[in-house]
Protein backbone atom coordinates (compact mmCIF):
# COMPACT_ATOMS: atom_id res chain seq x y z
CA UNK A 1 0.00 0.00 0.00
CA UNK A 2 1.24 3.50 -0.82
CA UNK A 3 -0.47 5.11 2.13
CA UNK A 4 0.51 5.64 5.70
CA UNK A 5 -1.88 5.26 8.57
CA UNK A 6 -2.30 7.03 11.87
CA UNK A 7 -4.61 5.79 14.61
CA UNK A 8 -6.14 7.14 17.78
CA UNK A 9 -8.80 6.04 20.25
CA UNK A 10 -10.29 6.94 23.57
CA UNK A 11 -10.67 4.39 26.39
CA UNK A 12 -13.72 2.78 24.75
CA UNK A 13 -11.70 2.09 21.61
CA UNK A 14 -8.41 1.14 23.23
CA UNK A 15 -8.77 -2.66 22.88
CA UNK A 16 -9.91 -2.37 19.26
CA UNK A 17 -7.02 -0.01 18.54
CA UNK A 18 -4.46 -2.52 19.82
CA UNK A 19 -6.03 -5.32 17.77
CA UNK A 20 -6.37 -3.21 14.63
CA UNK A 21 -2.73 -2.11 14.79
CA UNK A 22 -1.69 -5.76 14.95
CA UNK A 23 -4.04 -6.59 12.06
CA UNK A 24 -2.71 -3.74 9.93
CA UNK A 25 0.93 -4.57 10.57
CA UNK A 26 0.69 -8.36 10.21
CA UNK A 27 -2.15 -8.91 7.76
CA UNK A 28 -1.90 -5.82 5.57
CA UNK A 29 1.82 -5.09 6.01
CA UNK A 30 1.02 -1.48 6.91
CA UNK A 31 3.00 0.69 9.31
CA UNK A 32 0.79 2.46 11.82
CA UNK A 33 1.57 5.55 13.88
CA UNK A 34 -0.22 5.19 17.24
CA UNK A 35 -1.32 8.50 18.77
CA UNK A 36 -2.96 6.97 21.86
CA UNK A 37 -4.62 6.38 24.20
CA UNK A 38 -2.39 3.78 25.77
CA UNK A 39 -4.73 2.34 28.40
CA UNK A 40 -8.38 1.76 29.25
CA UNK A 41 -8.36 4.62 31.76
CA UNK A 42 -11.12 7.13 31.09
CA UNK A 43 -10.02 9.86 28.71
CA UNK A 44 -11.46 12.47 26.33
CA UNK A 45 -11.86 11.52 22.66
CA UNK A 46 -10.91 14.99 21.29
CA UNK A 47 -7.43 14.52 22.78
CA UNK A 48 -6.86 11.80 20.15
CA UNK A 49 -9.13 12.89 17.32
CA UNK A 50 -7.43 16.26 16.86
CA UNK A 51 -3.87 14.85 16.56
CA UNK A 52 -5.03 12.19 14.09
CA UNK A 53 -6.83 14.81 11.98
CA UNK A 54 -3.78 17.10 12.08
CA UNK A 55 -1.51 14.25 10.96
CA UNK A 56 -3.80 13.45 8.03
CA UNK A 57 -3.91 17.12 7.03
CA UNK A 58 -0.12 17.50 7.15
CA UNK A 59 1.02 14.29 5.50
CA UNK A 60 0.01 13.43 1.92
CA UNK A 61 -1.36 9.93 1.38
CA UNK A 62 -2.19 9.46 5.05
CA UNK A 63 -5.36 7.78 6.24
CA UNK A 64 -6.66 8.30 9.76
CA UNK A 65 -8.35 5.71 11.94
CA UNK A 66 -10.35 6.83 14.96
CA UNK A 67 -12.20 4.65 17.43
CA UNK A 68 -14.51 5.49 20.30
CA UNK A 69 -17.65 3.96 21.78
CA UNK A 70 -20.15 5.29 19.26
CA UNK A 71 -17.76 6.68 16.65
CA UNK A 72 -19.72 9.93 16.72
CA UNK A 73 -17.48 11.90 19.07
CA UNK A 74 -14.33 11.29 17.08
CA UNK A 75 -16.12 11.90 13.77
CA UNK A 76 -17.55 15.23 14.92
CA UNK A 77 -14.17 16.31 16.29
CA UNK A 78 -12.14 15.28 13.24
CA UNK A 79 -14.58 16.96 10.87
CA UNK A 80 -13.86 20.32 12.52
CA UNK A 81 -10.61 20.27 10.55
CA UNK A 82 -10.94 21.93 7.15
CA UNK A 83 -9.34 19.20 5.04
CA UNK A 84 -10.74 16.19 6.86
CA UNK A 85 -13.58 14.04 5.63
CA UNK A 86 -14.19 11.68 8.53
CA UNK A 87 -16.76 8.94 7.94
CA UNK A 88 -18.59 7.07 10.67
CA UNK A 89 -18.71 3.49 9.40
CA UNK A 90 -20.65 0.50 10.70
CA UNK A 91 -20.57 -1.75 7.65
CA UNK A 92 -18.06 -2.75 4.98
CA UNK A 93 -20.13 -1.26 2.15
CA UNK A 94 -20.39 2.06 3.99
CA UNK A 95 -16.60 2.08 4.46
CA UNK A 96 -16.04 1.44 0.74
CA UNK A 97 -18.57 4.08 -0.33
CA UNK A 98 -17.06 6.64 2.04
CA UNK A 99 -13.78 6.33 0.13
CA UNK A 100 -15.31 5.79 -3.32
CA UNK A 101 -17.86 8.60 -3.29
CA UNK A 102 -16.76 10.98 -0.53
CA UNK A 103 -12.96 10.69 -0.68
CA UNK A 104 -13.04 10.15 3.10
CA UNK A 105 -9.60 10.29 4.66
CA UNK A 106 -10.51 9.23 8.20
CA UNK A 107 -12.56 6.20 9.19
CA UNK A 108 -14.42 6.38 12.50
CA UNK A 109 -15.28 3.06 14.10
CA UNK A 110 -17.94 2.60 16.81
CA UNK A 111 -16.31 -0.03 19.05
CA UNK A 112 -19.45 -0.62 21.09
CA UNK A 113 -21.59 -1.34 18.02
CA UNK A 114 -19.48 -3.43 15.62
CA UNK A 115 -17.54 -6.62 16.22
CA UNK A 116 -13.78 -6.60 16.00
CA UNK A 117 -14.02 -8.79 12.90
CA UNK A 118 -16.39 -6.29 11.27
CA UNK A 119 -14.00 -3.47 12.20
CA UNK A 120 -11.15 -5.32 10.47
CA UNK A 121 -13.28 -5.89 7.35
CA UNK A 122 -14.30 -2.22 7.26
CA UNK A 123 -10.73 -1.08 7.72
CA UNK A 124 -9.48 -3.31 4.92
CA UNK A 125 -12.24 -2.02 2.62
CA UNK A 126 -11.50 1.60 3.54
CA UNK A 127 -7.76 1.22 2.93
CA UNK A 128 -8.09 -0.64 -0.37
CA UNK A 129 -10.83 1.43 -2.01
CA UNK A 130 -9.90 4.42 -4.15
CA UNK A 131 -11.84 7.62 -4.72
CA UNK A 132 -13.92 7.25 -7.87
CA UNK A 133 -13.71 10.92 -8.87
CA UNK A 134 -15.95 11.95 -11.76
CA UNK A 135 -19.27 13.33 -10.59
CA UNK A 136 -18.19 12.75 -6.99
CA UNK A 137 -15.26 15.16 -7.36
CA UNK A 138 -17.66 18.07 -7.90
CA UNK A 139 -19.58 17.14 -4.77
CA UNK A 140 -16.50 16.72 -2.61
CA UNK A 141 -15.29 20.16 -3.76
CA UNK A 142 -18.50 21.66 -2.32
CA UNK A 143 -17.95 20.26 1.20
CA UNK A 144 -15.42 22.76 2.57
CA UNK A 145 -16.57 26.06 4.03
CA UNK A 146 -14.46 28.88 2.61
Amino acid sequence: MNISTVIGADHAGYTYKKNLIEFLEKELNTTVKDLGTHSEDSTDYPDYAHPVAEAVEKEPNTIGILICGSGNGVAITANKHQNIRAALCWDTEIASLARQHNDANVICIPARFVSLEKAKEMLKAFLTTNFEGGRHERRVQKIACN
